[in-house]
């Protein structure tokens, strides 16, 4: 076999590679967009179905104490709110979605722990009720208001 001969079956080997390679890479993209449009799915749809209805033991629910994060002035703040407003955060579906990861039942649950000291939307969203619950909104309202704001609809959601 020739020189020439050689490099001619050496490239005729690399062109039959590169249409697999390219066939991975396209399958990888397609793979990629399903996973991606597939989260896009799971995230969107209607929130406010979601949430529970509030128990009627919700004030026997106990909170952490705030006084836990006195070096964190704005978390012990918003758990103090939380201790205040138990039947409404009972009644809200929490948006940083830990009923699916984390089995939560509510947004009240997320204060039962230190969950919502680390979390944005669980103190968002407690703050927000706690001030429509003290300018006397209704559950409902407070609801709608959460969905606006931390649901699918959302910059957040």
């Amino acid at each position: 076999m020739s020189k020439s001969e050689r490099k001619k079956g050496g490239r005729e080997k690399r062109r039959r590679r590169l249409p697999s390679a390219v066939g991975a890479a396209i399958a990888l993209l397609i793979g990629g967009g399903l996973v991606f449009l597939g989260f896009g799915i799971m995230r969107s749809g209607p929130q406010a179905a979601r949430h529970p209805e509030p128990r009627p033991d919700a004030t026997k629910q106990v909170t952490v104490d705030p006084a836990r994060y006195a070096g964190y002035p704005r978390v012990r703040m918003v758990y103090a709110m939380a201790a205040e407003i138990k039947p409404t955060l009972d009644g809200l579906y929490c948006y940083c979605r830990c009923s699916e990861h984390a089995g939560h039942r509510s947004l009240l649950t997320c204060f039962e722990s230190d969950h919502s000291a680390g979390c944005d939307v669980c103190l968002g969203q407690a703050a927000l009720s706690y001030w429509m619950k003290n300018r006397g909104a209704s559950l409902d309202e407070i609801r709608r208001e959460n969905d606006r704001k931390f649901g699918s609809g959302s910059a957040r959601g």
